[in-house]
């Protein structure tokens, strides 16, 4: 990580390098999470229901409840992939350290939540496939599958990026106590000049007036 300016990101102003944004590690992953959130609700929405009896079945053990979580947390996943890509692109550009403070924690809090939320998906998803009817003529197996595949691997690409918003705020806590001096260069402690304050107090020689005043003190008496 660019290690430049405040929370592992590069100085503020400075003029935006597209390859080096896309060869982010941060920004690389985060697109990883919104292909995966695309293949989830697409697996689901488009072939995840089935028609029984003149209405549409949730292919996961006719739960709805099933179909309508997974859609619901990739197509959020979704969203928020877009608008943490827009952040990483905006982050170079925020000049106080207290916003770019505020967006690493938000990324820590949101990205390790749906990283829980996905494992829950997961787990969810998984046990009412078990308990279904496998479905006539094999239909929409596969997007079942997929779905529950790609939810796994969610869990990882999300954590993933609570792990570099980890080690953002990190960096950013360990800059804030660093010491702001610099130290001796033989290695010993560093220290501050003072001002010279003897020409302000003597400009004058010591010990002139108190010449003139004796002198003064011992004129001989005038007759």
């Amino acid at each position: 990580m660019d290690g430049g300016g405040a929370y592992g990101g590069g100085k503020a102003g400075a003029p935006f390098d597209p390859i080096a944004f896309v060869q982010r590690p941060q920004v690389i992953l985060r697109a990883v999470c919104l292909l995966f959130a695309i293949i989830v609700f697409g697996c689901i929405s488009s072939k995840g229901y089935i028609e029984k009896g003149g209405k549409e079945v949730c292919l996961y053990n006719n739960d709805a409840n099933a179909c309508n979580y997974g859609t619901g947390i990739g197509v959020i996943a979704f969203l928020a992939s877009i608008g943490f890509l827009a952040g990483e692109y905006l982050f170079e550009q925020m000049s106080s350290v207290k916003t770019r403070k505020h967006y690493v924690l938000g990324d820590l809090g949101f990205s390790g939540f749906w990283a829980f939320l996905y494992f829950v998906g997961f787990c969810y998803l998984t046990n009412a496939w078990n308990k279904s009817d496998r479905p006539k003529d094999g239909y929409g197996i596969n997007n079942v599958q997929g779905a529950i595949a790609f939810s796994f691997f969610s869990i990882f690409t999300w954590a993933g990026c609570a792990w570099f918003a980890f080690q953002r705020f990190k960096q950013g806590t360990d800059a804030a106590f660093a010491p702001s001096y610099e130290a001796d260069p033989t290695g010993g402690q560093g220290y501050t000049s003072y001002p010279d304050a003897t020409d302000a107090a003597y400009q004058e020689p010591p010990f002139a007036q108190q010449q003139q005043k004796g002198m003064g003190d011992f004129q001989a008496p005038a007759y």
